[in-house]
């Protein structure tokens, strides 16, 4: 099942986020095979304002565990989490579901 996971970083937070980002990306590595499409969501200046995953795991009990134990959240980089189940339509140039 689908999930977007979708993660707004605390104010002035940039230089954890920056820190936290080695370990952050082993821990994506690690989960590759949950991971559909990952990645920061970006301000008007192009800094990084949040993150973006879209996952593939059995249940939303999953994809919160998921997101709490990224070294970002446990981090304590974000101030709001928030999962929700997601039906893809398109994939990749192509329909995938009606």
């Amino acid at each position: 099942m689908h999930f977007t996971i979708q993660c707004v970083d605390k104010p002035d937070s940039l230089e954890l986020r920056l820190a936290t980002r080695p370990s952050h990306l082993e821990y994506l590595k690690a989960n590759i095979a949950r991971l559909v499409l990952v990645g920061p969501v970006l301000d008007g200046e192009g800094k990084p304002r949040g993150s973006l995953y879209v996952v593939d795991v059995a249940d939303r009990a999953e994809a919160e565990a998921l997101a709490a134990n990224d070294p970002y959240a446990r981090a304590g980089l974000f101030e709001s989490v928030v999962v929700r189940p997601l039906r893809i339509v398109f994939k990749d140039g192509q329909q995938v579901a009606g």
